[in-house]
């Protein structure tokens, strides 16, 4: 599932930052530390302008945004967190559910004074995101997710990752003396293989317009991601073609032009849309 395709992400990212100028997720004139909900949430920010919130997948960082940053930061005042138990972001604590990393988020957002965002979540960040807006709907201006699931099991994620997950963890499981590294996959493989928990009749609390994204050959069901659409009451659905769960790294151009679109243009009827 998504852990299994996390060290092509890794790859993706190592080559791009050949030529990456700032050093995005290692920015010492851009990071800094907030003391959000017993955590030290590491942050950077880049540009000015409406403030426009990234939240990244599963076992990420700010760095997952590398294609997309810079784009934005000619419009918006993009913010990026480490989530919370990743990154930078350290937790300690064994639990961990995705509300509780909603709520991290609303409460960043005070902490730095901004009354409501722009949101974009990418996979797990995207179930993130449709929390934020259902748990904290004054916080958030237009949300976009890509690659979200609603809950754990095949009917949302496609059964060769689901299995593959199952595999990786069962084997970590298994293992004796772990490493820190292991420890931590495990307990973000565990995030995935139990949750969310999200109804289809919750998300008819999002009041805000919202875009539904998803690659042709999404590891998140077609199907899902289209009851996703249905259920918010203001909603696009774009389907990104010859794409994966990593459209916004496969295609940069075409995704950040159809975000900024959406961001940038009043909301009309609900479409769905393929291009």
């Amino acid at each position: 599932m998504r852990l299994q395709l996390f060290f092509l992400l890794l790859l993706i990212i190592a080559i791009a930052g050949c030529h990456q100028h700032p050093p995005y997720g290692n920015n010492k004139a851009a990071g800094r530390y907030y003391n959000i909900r017993g955590i030290r949430m590491y942050t950077e920010v880049y540009g000015k302008g409406q403030p426009l919130l990234m939240i990244h997948g599963n076992n990420g960082s700010i760095s997952t945004f590398e294609f997309n940053i810079t784009h934005f930061a000619d419009d918006y005042k993009v913010i990026l967190a480490d989530a919370r138990s990743q990154g930078r972001s350290a937790d300690k604590n064994d639990s961990l559910t995705f509300e509780m990393m909603a709520d991290d988020y609303a409460a960043l957002l005070d902490s730095m004074h901004i009354d409501s965002a722009y949101v974009l979540g990418w996979s797990d960040g995207g179930i993130s995101g449709l929390l934020l807006a259902i748990r904290h709907p004054e916080k958030v201006k237009k949300l976009a997710v890509s690659g979200a699931n609603l809950w754990p099991d095949t009917t949302a994620i496609e059964p060769a990752d689901w299995r593959d997950n199952i595999k990786e963890f069962d084997s970590l499981e298994l293992k004796q003396n772990r490493t820190v590294a292991e420890r931590q996959k495990i307990k973000m493989l565990k995030l995935d293989l139990t949750e969310p928990h999200i109804a289809l009749h919750a998300l008819h609390q999002i009041k805000c317009p919202a875009l539904v994204i998803s690659g042709d050959h999404d590891m998140i069901r077609l199907q899902h991601t289209h009851d996703i659409f249905k259920n918010i009451p203001h909603a696009h659905l774009w389907v990104i073609p010859n794409s994966s769960h990593y459209t916004l790294m496969e295609h940069p151009r075409r995704f950040n032009a159809g975000l900024s679109k959406f961001f940038s243009t009043p909301f009309s009827n609900k479409e769905t849309a393929t291009q």
